[in-house]
């Protein structure tokens, strides 16, 4: 969004050197930027058209019928609950944007794997996978670090290259890595995160004390009207309308609220919840209620990781895609013979692996690998090079942080030639 201009461009220098342009505008994620790269919203921003129209539209009509019954009542009350609702419908408004357009804490992606040295500098669990282009290179899919003294898991990610912060995780729907992820939000349209989180709360909360006033006071307008109820129901089609689109919306954010209160009051995310990451353990962030709240809704906001406006060239490490099978070209096809849903399905050159490919069964190879030891087993090369056949078999398996079983380093899926 927002096409290149004259300013997105560096100026020309005298030695030549590549031309730049604003990170932006090369940034390998599903964002939307607006505004030179101001504005960062997801994918799905169309969605904040949405739900604009379904905030915006019942409560613009009940102020508006407020306004114009304001000689038919008491001159202070009709006043005061058409400015009441006004000021929260914009504030909602402004919550619900501010939202959508704001970073919710990306994390720069790596350009290339980490060096060995670094990934072995806290305490492993696994060695796992191999890079294709370079065999002797072992990453660990896990580490142990320490967050409050106690031990957290946390775990590579193959798309951004790089060992996620505690409580990261990566969003299939943005692709990127987001700091204290909580879920991606259809509504907004965007990560919700560390830096976006305390404006959804408000947000949501915002919501449903509108929900809650509008139907009020429309039911209130129902019921002072003279006459029989019934009649006026019939008389005063809107505010029907408006009280039962309240009631069922507020059930929504209303249910929203109590459970986002709730995940604050014990410092969790909606990610770590619907996994039950703390059912068992201890939950290492939980401070008590009261700071918990405070670290949330009072602290100050966690300055951004990335300035997307900064001037990169095309090979800086901020800005390359790491769905890339030049280091990836073997090492997407698990232990237990799925593929990994973050990086995608893709072959040795590049290329995407055909959907017949995709649904193999891979849980007999291992099997046929050691049935005959001195039968010559050939692997094909779209998935494997030529340098790496025979290398693989069976090993020590863990749990990651997901709570599935992975193997310690990669099991062949190799294609039997007779």
């Amino acid at each position: 969004m927002g096409g290149p201009k004259d300013q997105d461009f560096a100026p020309p220098s005298k030695c030549m050197d590549p031309p730049k342009r604003r990170l932006y505008q090369v940034w390998k994620g599903r964002n939307k930027f607006l505004f030179g790269g101001r504005l960062i919203f997801g994918p799905d921003a169309t969605s904040v058209i949405l739900s604009t129209f379904l905030i915006g539209a019942p409560a613009l009509t009940f102020c508006f019928k407020m306004l114009l019954r304001i000689p038919e009542v008491d001159f202070l009350y009709g006043h005061v609950v058409f400015i009441v609702g006004l000021v929260l419908t914009v504030l909602d408004l402004i919550f619900l944007f501010v939202t959508a357009s704001r970073n919710p804490g990306i994390v720069p992606r790596n350009s290339r794997p980490p060096d060995f040295s670094d990934s072995t500098s806290n305490s492993i669990t696994s060695m796992e996978w191999i890079n294709s282009e370079t065999p002797d290179l072992k990453l660990p899919r896990m580490k142990d670090v320490f967050v409050n003294g106690h031990t957290v898991r946390v775990k590579y990610c193959d798309t951004c290259m790089l060992y996620r912060p505690p409580r990261a995780s990566h969003c299939s729907i943005c692709n990127n890595c987001v700091q204290r992820f909580d879920h991606h939000c259809p509504w907004v349209g965007q990560c919700i995160g560390v830096r976006n989180y305390r404006t959804f709360i408000l947000f949501v909360t915002t919501s449903t004390v509108l929900c809650i006033y509008v139907f009020t006071f429309s039911l209130l307008n129902l019921l002072k009207e003279p006459g029989h109820v019934w009649e006026n129901m019939s008389r005063d089609i809107v505010s029907v309308l408006l009280i039962v689109y309240c009631f069922l919306a507020v059930w929504f954010v209303g249910g929203l609220s109590v459970f986002h209160f709730y995940l604050m009051s014990t410092n969790q995310t909606t990610y770590e919840n619907f996994r039950y990451r703390y059912d068992k353990k201890e939950n290492p962030y939980n401070q008590g209620m009261m700071n918990n709240l405070k670290e949330i809704l009072f602290s100050k906001t966690v300055p951004s990781m990335i300035n997307f406006r900064e001037w990169v060239t095309e090979d800086d490490d901020s800005i390359f895609g790491s769905v890339n099978g030049k280091y990836f070209g073997n090492d997407m096809i698990k232990s237990n013979g799925k593929m990994d849903l973050e990086v995608g399905i893709i072959g040795k050159d590049g290329k995407q692996i055909p959907n017949i490919l995709q649904n193999l069964d891979y849980n007999g190879i291992d099997e046929s690998l050691k049935k005959d030891k001195g039968e010559n087993v050939i692997l094909d090369s779209y998935f494997f090079p030529d340098d790496q056949e025979g290398k693989y078999g069976n090993g020590d398996s863990t749990v990651d942080d997901d709570g599935t079983e992975v193997s310690s380093h990669r099991t062949s899926s190799a294609v039997l030639r007779r």
